[in-house]
């Protein structure tokens, strides 16, 4: 019996939200973003997936005749269980209102959680039936290839640094002047509605000290130069905003030469053409300051004796000049003004920036978040790529330090960021060694109970066994079996994905490793990756390795 006659579901309807923006009319809510005939067809064989609901059903439902649910985020499974259900088996059809992402449970009830046809329709939902439009996927494709055209492999780099989340974690002292402001604002808004609970001034210090913020892409910098990469590095930024500006960004790039972003790949006619025709939108903002008209003194001014009197004061500016800018109303009012249409459409290319960036960072042979939360406290950006990759392939290289250690690190040469010893850079690299694997097993408990993109295991993974290995293996038995033990990675993969690791790991025998506890690793294989992530890997680890020798010598040869 198949999933949704079990669930008692045979339609599922995506809403057509209109847009203020102006976008293109035929690109609506889930269609603006997503190819919608791909999840049909992916999904054929298990729910029916109607654009638009049927006549009789569009009628009862002006007629407020169809029972609704507004589900919240924190739902349980057994929310759907004990009361949507009930509902549902009652009237036949019910309308659910999901918001927040909120749809794809993060863990299912003991009964749901061992029925291994439910776990794949939730592993085809979440990785193989959500593509982006053909437009997306074709300028993020040509993107990546831009990027490998010089041969080498490139660093992804999510900074994170979202106004939402630097307000959620009271992170504004970490900033200066206007940014400071409006973070605070940001915080003060949040709170009045319950978003967030505590106070408004938060020690952004300690904060940072205890792993809550960001890591600042000048400590990221920091990280991945003491670790040995090169400054010629390739270095992708992404995400659709980096709260502070590019001046955020100068640390970095005075560290790196190969900084490049979305923006230095493209251009503006290929992100046009993904727009759409929008339509024409006239600034409120007047472009010149208007003229200021001289002000009528009164009459008793000019009738007034020679006495010495101060003159009148100079009159007001006008408004609307004053708070020109994005910035401008925060020394103008405590409540931030209302989006404009402009702000609105922004917010609307935003998504597919994002969607770009993703593609990206997922191909890349390196990934490294500066933060895994969102401005609600659910995993961001950031942690939905990390995910992604892991179901991909658990051999692609992702680090996730912990943000805490490193703070604790950087507090140690803080008066001499630049002009670290030979122990403080062995400390690093061990830790960046070891986050490898640590903040697998660090997702499995953090990440996973808040979303199920964000750490797909074990549901959507399988365990390989590599004969060729068994001799890495035998000298840390317990290490693997821990970290097997910590994923909960049960199933065996069919033999055709054993046989093809085995061809795999032959070719690889004479590639050297810059991780030293990357055999427990090995074993657990998700998806395959393609041939350019292993030779690109390979290239690198030969490449760090031996700027970590020779930078080593120097330092043994100085002492």
């Amino acid at each position: 019996m198949s999933v949704h006659k079990q669930m008692g579901l045979s339609l599922l309807e995506y809403k057509e939200v209109s847009m203020r923006s102006g976008t293109r009319s035929e690109f609506k809510s889930f269609a603006y973003l997503y190819n919608e005939d791909q999840f049909m067809a992916a999904l054929a064989k298990d729910v029916i997936v109607v654009k638009t609901l049927p006549k009789n059903l569009k009628w009862a439902r002006r007629k407020k005749e169809i029972p609704s649910f507004k589900v919240r985020y924190s739902a349980s499974p057994y929310y759907y269980l004990n009361q949507v259900l009930v509902v549902l088996k009652k009237h036949l059809v019910v309308e659910l209102v999901v918001s927040e992402g909120g749809c794809l449970q993060a863990i299912l009830p003991p009964q749901l959680e061992h029925n291994e046809e439910l776990q794949r329709l939730r592993c085809r939902v979440a990785f193989h039936a959500l593509r982006f439009r053909q437009e997306v996927q074709e300028l993020a494709t040509k993107i990546l290839l831009r990027l490998r055209a010089p041969g080498r492999p490139f660093i992804a780099y999510d900074p994170g640094m979202t106004r939402d989340a630097l307000a959620y974690h009271g992170c504004a002292e970490l900033f200066q002047d206007v940014h400071s402001e409006l973070i605070q604002h940001k915080r003060s808004w949040m709170m009045k509605r319950g978003i967030v609970k505590g106070k408004l001034l938060v020690n952004s210090a300690k904060s940072r000290l205890n792993g809550s913020c960001p890591l600042m892409p000048e400590e990221v910098g920091i990280l991945l130069r003491a670790y040995g990469y090169p400054w010629d590095t390739i270095i992708y930024v992404s995400g659709g905003e980096v709260f502070g500006g590019q001046r955020t960004l100068i640390p970095l790039h005075a560290m790196f030469e190969n900084i490049i972003d979305r923006t230095s790949l493209s251009t503006p006619w290929e992100l046009t053409r993904i727009y759409g025709r929008e339509a024409n939108l006239v600034s409120s903002y007047p472009r010149t300051p208007p003229s200021i008209e001289k002000e009528m003194k009164h009459e008793a001014w000019k009738t007034a004796g020679p006495r010495p009197r101060p003159l009148p004061p100079p009159p007001a500016r006008p408004k609307s000049y004053n708070i020109e800018g994005w910035w401008g109303w925060v020394a103008e009012s405590d409540n931030e003004p209302e989006s404009t249409v402009m702000e609105l459409r922004t917010n609307a290319h935003k998504l597919l920036w994002e969607a770009i960036d993703y593609v990206i960072c997922i191909e890349a042979d390196v990934f490294i978040p500066g933060f895994d939360r969102d401005g609600k406290g659910h995993p961001n950006f950031a942690s939905l790529v990390m995910g992604q990759r892991l179901y991909q392939s658990a051999a692609l290289k992702t680090y996730r330090p912990d943000r805490k250690e490193v703070a604790k690190l950087l507090e140690k040469i803080h008066d001499h960021l630049y002009h670290a010893n030979h122990t403080w850079l062995k400390s690093v690299r061990k830790h960046m060694r070891k986050s490898l694997l640590d903040g697998l097993i660090e997702a499995s408990t953090k990440s996973k109970p808040l979303s199920f993109l964000s750490h797909p295991v074990p549901e959507c993974s399988c365990l390989m066994y590599d004969s060729t290995e068994t001799s890495v293996h035998a000298s840390s038995p317990s290490t693997q079996s821990q970290f097997q033990a910590a994923l909960g990675v049960a199933h065996r993969c069919p033999a055709w994905m054993n046989s093809d690791l085995i061809s795999r790991s032959k070719d690889k025998d004479n590639e050297e490793d810059l991780d030293e506890d990357d055999s427990t690793s090995s074993g657990l294989f998700f998806r395959h990756s393609g041939d350019n992530h292993e030779s690109g890997g390979g290239e690198s680890n030969n490449k760090e390795e031996a700027q970590l020798d020779d930078q080593e010598e120097l330092e043994g040869g100085e002492r």
